[in-house]
């Protein structure tokens, strides 16, 4: 794919659009009745995750670990490995259901009891293999352990699916006669930028940054044909028309309206990708 500063900020609009970011700052975030994360290759989520129910205990009532075996499970474990911390349990933790994953980061690298220490239960779902599993197994744990139809919940998922998880959450709760409040947590919107070379590099010479407040090394985060791919991927899956996931394709998500000005953005990506093959 050629790179120009066109093709750059079409690039950072689908992403932007895709992180779906609504939760300013989790950690000043109000008391919510659930948090549910779902696993990532990018780490960072649950770290920053975990370090917001640290310092803030009172801040769910519910935290639920999302994931079994899948398609991308092997990117969790890879990142594991080359993690310069939990890269110590990854043997350990190689085979294991995401969520389980998670767990024993969780218990090896925080402190668990001054998570629940003001009564936040930890639940794990671990049987789910795609977004709309992840929403519908999680409604299936939280009814199982009395949290039935929250009031509000807050969804940590990797930005470049986040937008598509939300809805499959809201899709999860539609029957219920007062849905929950969905709030979409990406922790971190992806931007891109040139290189003096001309080169494709994260935003701030591969440094991504939340909030201009914590630094990401690029090796922790996707190789950039990775997230090229993931987020040109997720507009088809997000379309409400036959090939897509809404109510007028696979039925696996309510509507969701993609603007047309993100629409010819990935079409333009799309005619260069196709291009330079």
């Amino acid at each position: 794919m050629v790179m120009n500063d066109h093709t750059v900020a079409d690039i950072n609009l689908l992403s932007s659009f895709l992180s779906d970011n609504q939760l300013q700052d989790l950690s000043t975030s109000s008391p919510v009745d659930c948090i549910v994360i779902c696993a990532s290759a990018v780490l960072y989520g649950a770290e920053y995750l975990f370090n917001a129910l640290q310092n803030n205990p009172s801040l769910t009532r519910v935290l639920v670990l999302c994931g079994g075996i899948g398609h991308s499970t092997n990117h969790l474990y890879d990142a594991v490995k080359a993690h310069p911390t939990f890269s110590r349990i990854a043997d350990e933790v190689h085979g294991l259901p995401e969520a389980k994953v998670l767990e024993r980061i969780l218990d090896e690298f925080f402190d668990r009891s001054l998570i629940t220490k003001e009564g936040c239960k930890i639940l794990l779902e671990s049987q789910s293999t795609n977004c709309g599993q992840n929403a519908l197994l999680c409604r299936k744990v939280l009814d199982e352990a009395g949290f039935m139809a929250p009031a509000t919940c807050i969804v940590v998922q990797d930005p470049t699916m986040m937008l598509r998880t939300k809805a499959s959450f809201e899709k999860a709760y539609q029957d219920v006669p007062f849905p929950a409040s969905i709030v979409s947590c990406p922790v971190l919107v992806p931007q891109m930028q040139l290189s003096r070379n001309g080169d494709l590099e994260y935003f701030d010479n591969c440094k991504l940054t939340r909030r201009g407040e914590s630094t990401i090394p690029a090796p922790q985060l996707w190789s950039q044909t990775r997230f090229l791919d993931l987020i040109m991927g997720e507009i088809p899956r997000l379309r409400d028309d036959k090939d897509g996931y809404g109510p007028r394709g696979q039925g696996f998500i309510p509507h969701v309206d993609v603007p047309g000005h993100v629409e010819a953005a990935w079409s333009r990506l799309q005619l260069i990708s196709k291009g330079s093959r």
